[in-house]
């Protein structure tokens, strides 16, 4: 069911029903701004993660500031994008089934699409949606470049099926797609920039071994908030995936040379209970917050620390601080940003304690 809006354009931002999903917009343009301007020098371009915000509206901002286009995990968010008016798409995930890969050749209509492969099989069942669409689908390979998630071996392996792609009537070898995720929250910076070292020492002998066989890379995509810098110094990544900048959270906040981004997206809450001593509760638990990569942080409320949470309730310990008033309204900042906004139907805007605008989040729970 639709999430009723929990705000309303001009009200103060402590009249917001909660829980509810808030975006400081001075905050969050800042992070849209320094990334457009970190990436300027370099020649590789923004195609942001929209699995972090899943809006069109935040697509469009992005690409007003120089991004070449989106990328999404999942066929239903690329969906929403493309419906939403966002021009190019690509999936940066293997697309298997029948259904999907009917609905994603469908979406070619209207917009720019691709996808990844890193097995002959998902080849084929692309080649016959395309074939049966009527179209041809754009198919980048996904190399291992040392996650050991998905992608096929570089080198070789994924020489030989970049050749099965371009030699089909149906589909267009769009390059390579070589994301080290696990590399974005290592704290160390040098071992964070060790891990992208050989990820793109993978890459460019694959790229080199592509060339040889008279095969060229479009797009050499990859890449994350904890590690761009890297992939577009490289002169190797055309790409740059990136999604949390825009929002920040309190995981890439631990590296040890967090980003360069402020904390942007919160999540609003209530005290609605101090029975207990030195404890108070609020309103947002498991169904308001991820927690999957640690605890959200209190918003500039030292001495306050969120402690556990059940599925509607969220327990803060008051360690050195004046315990907050019954009804007090808190900013928590997510641990992890985009399972947080999955949980969401709306974006409150926020802007000097008002409320500037709703955005819907049109890919929410776009798992399909």
């Amino acid at each position: 069911m639709l999430q009723a809006p929990p705000a309303e354009p001009g009200m103060r931002e402590d009249e917001i029903d909660t829980p509810a999903l808030v975006i400081d917009l001075d905050a969050f343009e800042h992070n849209l701004d320094t990334m457009a301007a970190l990436l300027a020098p370099t020649e590789a371009k923004l195609r942001a993660h929209a699995k972090t915000h899943k809006s069109p509206v935040v697509a469009k901002l992005q690409m007003a500031r120089g991004a070449v286009g989106q990328c999404v995990q999942k066929v239903a968010e690329a969906e929403a994008l493309a419906w939403g008016g966002v021009p190019d798409v690509l999936v940066t995930n293997q697309v298997v089934g029948p259904r999907k890969l009917a609905r994603l050749a469908a979406l070619s209509r209207i917009c720019e699409v691709g996808l990844c492969a890193d097995d002959e099989a998902q080849v084929v069942l692309a080649e016959q949606a395309a074939e049966a669409a009527g179209i041809r689908l754009k198919m980048l390979v996904e190399i291992d470049v040392g996650m050991a998630r998905g992608g096929i071996e570089a080198g070789p392996p994924a020489v030989a099926l970049a050749e099965r792609i371009a030699a089909s009537k149906h589909l267009i070898f769009g390059g390579l797609q070589a994301y080290h995720g696990s590399a974005q929250h290592i704290r160390e910076p040098e071992k964070r920039a060790g891990a992208i070292a050989e990820a793109v020492a993978r890459t460019r002998r694959t790229m080199e071994q592509l060339a040889q066989r008279g095969l060229s890379c479009a797009i050499v995509g990859g890449a994350g908030t904890g590690t761009f810098r890297h992939e577009a110094a490289s002169g190797v990544y055309t790409e740059i995936q990136a999604g949390s900048y825009a929002f920040m959270d309190v995981d890439y906040a631990k590296n040890d040379d967090a980003p360069p981004f402020r904390h942007a997206l919160f999540v609003a809450t209530t005290v609605m209970s101090r029975a207990a001593p030195g404890i108070v509760v609020v309103d947002c638990g498991h169904k308001g917050v991820a927690v999957d990569s640690g605890m959200p942080g209190v918003w500039e409320r030292p001495g306050l620390r969120f402690a556990g949470a059940s599925d509607e309730h969220g327990k803060i310990m008051v360690e050195d601080a004046a315990a907050p008033a019954l009804g007090e309204r808190l900013r928590l900042v997510p641990g992890h940003c985009d399972p947080t906004v999955d949980r969401y139907d709306w974006y409150v805007g926020v802007r000097k304690g008002r409320v500037e605008c709703l955005w819907p989040i049109a890919a929410r729970g776009g798992m399909a």
